[in-house]
């Protein structure tokens, strides 16, 4: 799952916590592009790539969002690893035969070191791999979903929903930048603090700036102007494990998400808009966090809660008005071999 994962074994052998201190996450990623005119060598083309994702990762859950609400399915076929890896790499270990029926690989690994032999970073997802030579062409997670909205137009399905509309895309950009800083990273800052003074830094300025968000949108019904935008993919896949692993696995326990009276109606309200809860898969979620941070959890026991049962009760969100695809329609729910197990999201 991004640094959260393979990154930091890769760097410390499978160690999650750093001693002595604040977490600092590695953000080197391959920053060639899959574009329009393929001036990194990676021409938009469909059927030609393939996108690796895990069902636990919040990184990878932005463009399996980003994905079906653009309709991009048919254009960009989706590996989806197992919810649990080793110190070498995310395995497709949930395919017939553990191996990916599509890129023939079991490890995804084995796309890294096809374009880098030495590759001596982390084996990450989200990763877009082109089909044909087996080469991973980039595993920039916040550049990729960006670019399936403005470079993959052409494949966008109708009705599609402007998720980084030109006119609101210095909003979106700064909205993003603190939320990402305090909030999508900010759980890990606490959950891999290496001292008390790290982890309380981390906690306070975790929960102001879940403050400022809750004050953000209490009149409004979403992050950036009237419509769902990338803003709102990216906190939402934060929110969403909120309850179920960083409240208690990363001690982001001043408060439940349930316990925030207008960050949980938001987050209800996106997860029961098609193409953002259907993409949810708890089990697999738990089940990383959990089994993977063993330096956090050494047992490796699952917890049976929290309660999931709430995020289909009614929001009230839409009193705020506001139009969740614009000018745009709801995505056609996702293709039978790409929808969550039932069994893995109780509240179905």
């Amino acid at each position: 799952m991004s640094e959260t994962g393979d990154e930091i074994q890769a760097r410390t052998g499978g160690k999650y916590v750093e001693p002595g201190g604040e977490f600092t996450r590695d953000q080197r990623y391959i920053a060639t592009r899959v574009t329009a005119d393929g001036r990194d060598g990676w021409p938009v083309e469909p059927g030609r790539y393939r996108l690796a994702v895990s069902r636990a990762c919040p990184w990878a859950n932005r463009l399996v969002i980003v994905r079906r609400l653009l309709g991009l399915e048919d254009a960009i076929s989706m590996a989806v690893a197992g919810p649990t890896h080793d110190a070498r790499s995310w395995t497709f270990d949930l395919d017939p035969g553990g191996r990916d029926p599509v890129l023939g690989i079991e490890r995804l690994a084995h796309a890294y070191y096809k374009r880098f032999p030495e590759y001596d970073r982390g084996i990450t997802v989200p990763a877009i791999v082109d089909v044909p030579s087996g080469q991973v062409a980039t595993n920039d997670y916040g550049q990729m979903s960006l670019d399936l909205s403005s470079e993959w137009t052409a494949y966008h399905r109708e009705g599609a929903p402007e998720l980084y509309p030109e006119r609101l895309r210095d909003e979106i950009d700064e909205v993003n930048a603190v939320v990402f800083a305090d909030v999508n990273n900010g759980v890990y800052r606490c959950g891999f603090a290496g001292t008390q003074e790290a982890y309380e830094a981390a906690y306070h300025r975790l929960f102001d700036r879940l403050d400022w968000l809750s004050e953000r949108l209490a009149g409004q019904r979403y992050l950036v102007g009237d419509t769902i935008t990338e803003a709102d993919v990216r906190l939402f896949t934060t929110l969403a494990r909120f309850d179920p692993v960083y409240h208690g696995h990363f001690k982001c326990n001043r408060q439940k998400l349930t316990e925030m009276p207008v960050l949980w109606a938001y987050a209800r309200d996106l997860f029961q808009t098609p193409g953002f809860g259907d993409t949810i898969d708890f089990d697999h979620i738990k089940r990383h966090y959990y089994q993977v941070h063993r330096d956090i959890n050494p047992t490796g026991i699952v917890p049976l809660g929290p309660d999931l049962s709430g995020w289909l009760t009614p929001h009230g969100r839409e009193a705020l008005g506001g139009r969740p695809f614009g000018d745009g329609t709801p995505p056609p729910p996702p293709p039978p071999a790409e929808r969550v197990d039932p069994a893995h999201t109780p509240l179905r």
